[in-house]
């Protein structure tokens, strides 16, 4: 390897990993899944030195195992149970189940393929690997490090002089500029500004006393597609109920986008509204959002005020400041801050992402609030998909029976 390895603990991932995960072993372990990498950025290019890196970390990965103290800290955390918890001590990452391919045009193929519950923890560890590789063989590295520090210097300004009041959690890991930055912004972060109240990096959470923040992603709800059992229009609802079952109304903060949010207010009935201890936002127009979170909480007789809003779509400070003015009064306010916080630079920092496509061989797919953010390697089954939900809530349909 060109550089030391960049994943040294099987910790250095986002929570939400193991929350799921934790569900997948007790619910799904017959679901297998592959996942696909794309770069959103228009005109990067990987080069073959690059991809030699990227292997050579990945080998390295794959050598890790859960260290005592690292499953320890796991148990510590009150919705992760025991008996995952020895799942954990025994798995590892399997080298087979990932193929780094590069094309002539300088195009980087990221395949995932295996049982769910192990394909699906690869995530975050490949994005981290991919742009730490990048940034350190593209552009001058100390140059990028020194503007990261001058950019944090002044965030944390901000916030001594009044600027910014908000409270939030760094969730920078899958686009961070290196290991070793990561781990300085959170620190700083949270030790200069009493304002950072936690990270999504498990690693990190541990090392600082901070708390681990996260519950689950996209993902989660696309691996009920490809449940042949599910009616496709309902699989956000069967996700939520199997996360409810799984932790009976802890780590209940619900994300709305997976298949459009309109959709999600359908599933999000009484019950669900009073389980679930808010919701998250990751795609569309952040006002409009929080609006529709709003009235809907209303149309049930909840005070909004008791209920979370935690925004997390590519935001800044300034972003955050912003919408926090706005709700404040009206809800609880979060924030997850991801590349703003971890990779800030005079570089424009990657737009990577690593998505689940296939589960059981069946095509699963993503729709957000933002059309762009639709990713999905079949187009007919993802204009199938869109006619499904369509259908769904043309006729408000709130109930879907289960397939024997």
């Amino acid at each position: 390897m060109r550089f030391d390895p960049i994943i040294r603990s099987l910790l250095d991932t986002d929570l939400y990993k193991f929350n799921m995960d934790q569900v997948i072993f007790h619910k799904h372990t017959d679901l297998c899944g592959e996942y696909h990498f794309k770069c959103r950025n228009a005109n990067v290019r990987f080069t073959p030195e690059m991809v030699r890196e990227i292997d050579e970390q990945i080998d390295a990965l794959c050598t890790l195992r859960f260290r005592k103290d690292e499953l320890g800290y796991l148990r510590s955390i009150r919705f992760i149970k025991n008996d995952y918890v020895e799942f954990l001590r025994l798995w590892r990452p399997i080298r087979e189940y990932v193929t780094v391919t590069l094309n002539d045009a300088g195009e980087l193929s990221v395949v995932v393929n295996g049982p769910l519950f192990s394909a699906m923890q690869f995530e975050i560890y490949l994005l981290e690997i991919i742009n730490e590789v990048y940034f350190r063989m593209t552009y001058d590295y100390d140059k990028l490090l020194k503007s990261a520090e001058e950019r944090l210097d002044k965030k944390i300004q901000a916030f001594r002089e009044g600027k910014y009041t908000f409270k939030f959690a760094e969730f920078g890991c899958r686009r961070r500029l290196s290991r070793e930055w990561q781990d300085v912004v959170v620190r700083r972060l949270a030790q200069e500004t009493g304002h950072c109240v936690g990270t999504s990096n498990v690693y990190l959470a541990m090392k600082y006393d901070l708390t681990p923040i996260g519950t689950y992603a996209h993902e989660f709800v696309q691996m009920y597609q490809g449940i042949d059992s599910i009616p496709l229009a309902f699989t956000n609802h069967y996700a939520m109920q199997d996360w409810y079952d799984e932790y009976d109304g802890d780590n209940g903060t619900a994300l709305t986008d997976t298949v459009t949010t309109d959709l999600f207010l359908l599933d999000f009935n009484r019950s669900m509204v009073n389980n679930y201890s808010g919701v998250r936002h990751d795609s569309g127009d952040p006002y409009e959002w929080g609006e529709k979170i709003i009235a809907h909480y209303e149309k049930y007789g909840v005070d909004p005020r008791t209920k979370q809003l935690l925004f997390s779509d590519s935001l800044d400070f300034d972003r955050a400041q912003g919408l926090y003015e706005y709700f404040k009064d009206r809800s609880k306010v979060s924030f997850g801050i991801g590349t703003f916080c971890s990779n800030d630079t005079f570089a424009e920092p990657l737009n990577i992402v690593i998505k689940l496509q296939y589960v059981n061989d069946r095509p699963v797919a993503k729709l957000s609030d933002t059309p762009d953010k639709a990713m999905c390697s079949d187009a007919e089954y993802l204009e199938y998909l869109k006619r499904s939900v369509a259908f769904r809530l043309e006729r408000g349909v709130t109930k879907g029976r289960r397939r024997p």
